[in-house]
């Protein structure tokens, strides 16, 4: 019973070093490997050369697989070249486990030891990220050591020896039985760096282990379609066009295994040797024999997996769940999704004017209603945010989140603001058959234009972080607040020539200008987390303060331009 507890600890130990070093590689370097995998999307061959890179550094195909399937999901880069990337990837996580099957024992103690020492004293940093990395490097290899150590005892057993014989050499069984330890394990690599342990140690017969890396092979498909099970249609392609390679590769190969395995007796490699090389070489079989049939099974996976019609403003369309695991790719998750909310807010911008100037009360009832939806957007992101582990993510990944948390919450007061001005044009214009007047309409419209432009420019200045955009964002509010005070002033001015449109609509007319100025006010917002992170926020302020009243004197409605 003690011999089975340490095989146990040392396969738990082993699973847990490949989970952290995946989960490390994808927090140091998970954007430049999301860049890279975009931008090798030319040809089938140099996706599928970065998808065998990426997969070599994460050490998990599944991993690989998740990216991939959030770019396909938004249509960063097309199915075939994804399924490319995927073929890729399993023959680097084949890679990887020829490398791990040499006798690392004087490296792991070296990697433990200096990995925990970075990780302690800088734990937060980049390096410390990569610290973990060595210790979870540095597991793997002592797992190894100790699934061997643990097996010897357990072949010598009678009854482990009987069992073994009493196993039927059923080469569909293997494969079941594979597939199940690898989606258990949720990791390929792993098992089959104990299946080929447990073959070096005699306790699996050589047979009974090819059968059971053919299963591992396929669960680690299976993994990736389990993985996205929650994600939308698109998303879900990768996973199941990399399985269907996986089946019909397996499928092409059981008639071959009796000739396979009469022809591994003939080799004088050792057990595990033949273990990790047979996994090689399947998946490089895999890749250079289905390559060329990827545009053919992406057609048949997009036939299959077809994404609904529905309203883009029904449900968040990016906040995928599996993208929680990976930090990184959850904040770019989150950042569309806040543009996905901006663009319901522009839409219920936009429309507003058409409702104060054609009184068209259908219309003002649908963008009341998509209030209800910025608000549910809002919540969802907020909550899927706070779902991301804030030490998981990078000083610069950090700013991000706070980046987001601001946008999403000034677009939902904006579209609250909106939805406010709809209900009392509605209720103290429409209905009462009144307008105002056309020069006051003319005021409206021209601070509408500003606040549709500046919204662009906002969206703009989140999207790309860019200072300069940012700083004249915050001129457009000065701008916007001096026009706000000259229209009012005017308005006064035309309630002393007593104009009747401008009596009945007084109160209502600057109630309007000022919830104007408070939306330019959360739109211009957006600037300030951007310009703060640049150290520009303070110098940039006083002087926009400083030359927008130089160009009052001057008489220019318009602020001069910021130096650098």
């Amino acid at each position: 019973m003690t011999h089975l507890l340490n095989l146990l600890s040392a396969i738990a130990l082993l699973v847990w070093g490949t989970q952290i070093v995946r989960s490390g590689m994808l927090r140091v370097f998970g954007g430049k490997l999301r860049e890279v995998l975009a931008a090798s999307t030319r040809n089938r061959f140099a996706a599928a050369a970065a998808g065998m890179g990426v997969t070599c550094l994460v050490q998990s195909s599944t991993a690989t697989g998740l990216i991939v399937a959030s770019f396909v999901d938004r249509a960063l880069i097309a199915t075939a070249p994804a399924l490319a990337v995927m073929l890729g990837a399993d023959v680097g996580s084949a890679l990887m486990t020829v490398v791990f099957s040499f006798d690392l024992s004087w490296l792991s103690p070296a990697l433990i030891f200096g990995g925990v020492v970075v990780y302690t004293l800088r734990e937060s940093t980049t390096a410390g990220r990569i610290g973990r990395i060595a210790i979870g490097l540095g597991l793997i290899t002592l797992a190894l050591q100790l699934i061997v150590g643990a097996t010897r005892p357990l072949t010598a057993s009678p009854e482990v020896q009987a069992l073994l014989l009493a196993l039927p050499n059923d080469l569909m069984l293997e494969i079941v039985v594979g597939t199940a330890l690898t989606v258990m394990a949720y990791s390929g690599l792993a098992i089959v760096l104990l299946i080929a342990a447990l073959a070096a140690s005699g306790l699996l017969p050589m047979p009974v282990a090819l059968g059971l890396v053919l299963g591992a092979n396929l669960g680690s498909g299976l993994l990736a379609l389990i993985a996205t099970a929650k994600s939308s249609a698109v998303a879900r392609r990768v996973p199941l066009g990399n399985l269907l390679f996986k089946l019909l590769g397996i499928t092409a190969i059981i008639p071959l295994m009796p000739f396979i395995r009469d022809w591994r007796e003939t080799l004088s490699m050792p057990p595990h040797t033949q273990v990790v090389a047979f996994h090689l070489l399947f998946n490089i079989a895999l890749a250079v024999v289905f390559i060329g049939f990827a545009p053919f099974i992406a057609k048949i996976v997009e036939r299959w997996l077809r994404e609904p019609e529905a309203p883009p403003t029904e449900r968040p369309n990016h906040l995928d769940p599996v993208a929680l695991d990976t930090p990184s790719l959850a904040i770019s998750c989150a950042a569309r999704e806040a543009l996905h909310q901006a663009d319901i807010v522009e839409t219920m911008l936009r429309g507003m004017l058409t409702v104060i100037r054609t009184g068209d009360l259908s219309l003002a009832q649908q963008l009341r209603a998509l209030d209800d939806t910025v608000d549910q957007l809002y919540g969802s992101i907020k909550t899927y945010l706070t779902q991301i582990s804030r030490g998981a993510l990078s000083e610069r990944e950090g700013s991000r989140w706070t980046d987001i948390i601001s946008f999403v919450i000034n677009m939902e007061q904006i579209a609250d603001i909106i939805e406010r001005v709809i209900q009392e044009v509605e209720d103290k214009n429409i209905r009462r058959g009144r307008r105002f007047s056309d020069a006051g309409m003319a005021e409206v419209a021209d601070l509408h234009g500003r606040l549709m432009a500046n919204l662009r420019l906002a969206m703009s200045v989140f999207l790309d972080g860019h200072v300069r955009d940012a700083q004249k964002l915050l001129q457009e509010k000065a701008i916007f607040r001096d026009l706000e005070h000259d229209y009012a002033n005017a308005h006064l001015a035309r309630l002393s020539e007593n104009s009747m449109q401008s009596v009945e609509t007084s109160a209502q007319h600057i109630d309007l200008i000022s919830d104007l100025k408070r939306i330019n006010s959360h739109i211009c917002a957006i600037a300030y987390p951007i310009l703060e992170q640049a150290g520009a926020l303070a110098p940039t302020r006083l002087k926009q303060g400083v030359r927008f009243e130089e160009s009052r004197a001057r008489g220019s409605t318009r602020p001069a331009p910021l130096e650098d």
